[in-house]
C-alpha cells in the first residue's frame, strides 16, 4: 500500500508499505481526513532518536474504520471516528502506576508515527481500539474532530498543569495551534486575564478571539520585562509553554510568581543539551515556583470529553484550519506547509478522498 515516509533525517517520500495486520484488540482504519504537526517536522527535520527505515509519519487524523478484531467490542466497520495521537497501551503494567504517558519506556504513549506505523498510509492499524479510538457526536464536523486528537488536548493539558484557580494571571507563551487551544482552556478553567506572547497576525487575532485579554511581542521589548510591567512586579500565577526555542524554558521561570507560580510546559524542545534555570528569579533554588513538562493527555475517554465540549457549543477549534488540500499525495505538501508557516497558515487539513 501506499505510505508517507521518513526515509532518513531530512529526507521523506512516498513507499510501498507491508499491509497492516489485524489484531484481536485491534482495528484496521483508513484516513478520511489528516494534518501534519510540527512534531512531524521535528521527526523529519529536527534529529531527535532514531527512527525505524521507511517509518510511517503522522499521528493528527480522523479515519473510517475497515476491519476489527475479534476481541473489538464497540467499534465496527463503516464507523467514522477520532484518532488519539496519544495511544498509550493501556494494558502495560505501569498504567496501574498512573503512568499514562511514559507507561513502558519514555513516550510510549505516544505511538504513532513514532515507534509504531502513523497514519499517513492508505491503512493504519490502531492496536487497541476499544480503549483509543473515539466515537464522533452527530454534529461535529471533520475540522473539529480532527484538531481534537492532538491540538485541542495538548493545548488543554497545558493549561490543566498550570494549576489555574478563578481570577489567575496566565501567560501563554507561543500561539501557534497549540497556543491557541492552552489560551482557550485557560479561560474555560478560570483564568481572568490571559496574556499571549507571539507575533504573527493570523495567530495574534485568533488568540483575542480565543480569550487571551492582550497579546504582546518580543519586538517591542524584553518579553519578561512586559510582563513584570504589566503585572506590577508580581509576574503570572501561571506560564504556558506552547513555543519557541530553548531561552522561552528561562523566561517562563523569570515571569512566573514567587511562592505560588506554576509553568506548564507542553512545548518541544529539540536537540540535546540543558535548559536554563536562572538562579536569581528561581530563587537561588528556593523560589517556590513549580515545573511541569508534559506530554499531551490522550486515549478514548479523554477526547471523547473533548467532543463533547464541541457538540455542547463550549469550544469551537474549527477556526484553526486555515488551509484546506484533497487528496493523500497532499500530505507531502501539506508537510512543506508547515514547516515553512505561510503568513496565514494556523493548520491545514488533507482530505484523502480528494473531494
Amino acid at each position: 500500500m501506499k505510505a508517507f515516509v521518513l526515509v532518513e533525517p531530512g529526507v521523506v517520500g512516498w513507499h510501498d508499505a507491508p499491509e497492516p495486520q489485524l489484531t484481536p484488540y485491534g482495528a484496521i482504519l483508513r484516513p478520511v481526513a489528516v494534518t501534519p504537526c510540527s512534531s512531524d517536522v521535528h521527526t523529519v527535520y529536527g534529529g531527535g532518536s532514531r527512527k525505524a527505515p521507511n517509518l510511517i509519519l503522522g499521528h493528527e487524523c480522523v479515519a473510517e474504520v475497515l476491519e476489527t478484531g475479534d476481541l473489538v467490542k464497540d467499534f465496527k466497520p463503516g464507523e467514522i471516528v477520532a484518532v488519539p495521537a496519544i495511544t498509550p497501551d493501556w494494558r502495560a503494567m505501569g498504567i496501574q502506576e498512573g503512568n499514562y504517558k511514559h507507561a513502558s519506556a519514555p513516550f510510549s504513549g505516544h505511538q504513532l508515527g513514532r515507534s509504531i506505523p502513523g497514519v499517513f498510509a492508505e491503512r493504519f492499524l490502531i492496536p487497541d481500539a476499544d480503549t483509543t479510538l473515539a466515537k464522533i457526536p452527530e454534529g461535529v464536523t471533520l475540522e473539529q474532530a480532527l484538531m481534537c486528537v492532538d491540538v485541542v488536548t495538548t493545548g488543554f493539558t497545558g493549561a490543566e498543569y498550570a494549576d489555574i484557580q478563578f481570577g489567575d494571571t496566565v501567560v501563554v507563551m507561543g500561539i501557534g495551534p497549540i497556543g491557541l487551544m492552552a489560551i482557550e482552556g485557560a479561560r474555560h478553567l478560570g483564568a481572568a486575564r490571559i496574556i499571549a506572547v507571539g507575533t504573527r497576525p493570523v495567530c495574534t487575532s485568533l488568540a483575542l478571539e480565543y480569550g487571551a485579554t492582550e497579546v504582546l511581542s518580543y519586538k517591542n521589548g524584553n518579553i519578561v520585562d512586559q510582563v513584570m510591567e504589566r503585572t506590577g512586579g508580581l509576574g503570572a500565577d501561571g506560564v504556558i509553554i506552547c513555543g519557541g526555542g530553548d531561552e522561552v524554558f528561562t523566561q517562563a521561570v523569570d515571569m512566573a510568581r514567587y511562592g505560588i507560580g506554576t509553568i506548564s510546559n507542553v512545548n518541544y524542545f529539540g536537540g540535546t543539551g540543558n535548559l536554563g534555570f536562572p538562579k536569581f528569579s528561581g530563587g537561588r533554588g528556593m523560589a517556590g515556583k513549580t515545573i511541569h513538562t508534559e506530554l499531551a493527555k490522550g486515549g478514548r475517554i479523554r477526547i471523547e470529553r473533548l467532543l463533547k465540549m464541541i457538540q455542547y457549543g463550549r469550544i469551537n477549534p474549527q477556526k484553526l484550519v486555515t488551509h484546506h488540500l484533497h487528496g493523500l499525495d497532499e500530505v507531502e505538501t501539506a508537510l512543506q506547509m508547515m514547516k515553512e508557516k505561510p503568513a496565514d497558515l494556523v493548520k491545514v487539513m488533507v482530505k484523502t478522498d480528494g473531494k
